[in-house]
């Protein structure tokens, strides 16, 4: 890829973290934990969404879980080939667990999660050869904005 597709492609990444931090904020306001998340098909979001765990009293309601399931609701297919997830925090093992069996072929995510990050943190389920698809993984896209929620979120609560 050459610098100026290289430079067009970060912009558009960052267009769509910006509209996962959206997301986020629309958790925060619902006293959830603020990880936003949307699918992109053929260059357009065909889904959106937000941790709900507290709301639903659903421990898989994260963000990415909602997503994937509004993405293959909207291509009536659970196969997700062909498109990319934003998220503003790495996906922890469960969501990432989605993401291979959704086969998505690629992965942004903004903030690193050192505690339960399955995209490369802790490890990195959507690049282990051992499992019968791999994920693209693109990291740090719009870093310090989707840090900087989380921690304003939990600084509130201590």
């Amino acid at each position: 890829m050459d610098l100026d597709s290289q430079s067009d492609q970060l912009q558009i990444d960052q267009s769509y973290i910006r509209e996962a931090l959206i997301e986020a904020e629309k958790a925060a306001m619902l006293e959830e934990v603020p990880i936003g998340a949307v699918f992109v098909w053929e260059k357009r979001i065909i889904a959106r969404g937000h941790n709900l765990r507290e709301t639903t009293g659903d421990p898989t309601a994260h963000a990415e879980i909602l997503v994937l399931r509004a993405a293959s609701i909207q291509r009536h297919h659970w196969r997700l080939s062909g498109g990319t997830l934003y998220t503003t925090l790495e996906p922890c093992p469960m969501c990432a667990g989605a993401m291979i069996q959704a086969r998505i072929d690629r992965l942004v995510f903004g903030a690193y999660d050192p505690k339960a990050g399955a995209a490369g943190s802790l490890m990195n389920l959507l690049r282990d050869e051992r499992l019968n698809h791999q994920v693209e993984i693109t990291t740090g896209i719009l870093e310090l904005e989707c840090g900087k929620i989380l921690k304003e979120f939990f600084q509130e609560r201590r």
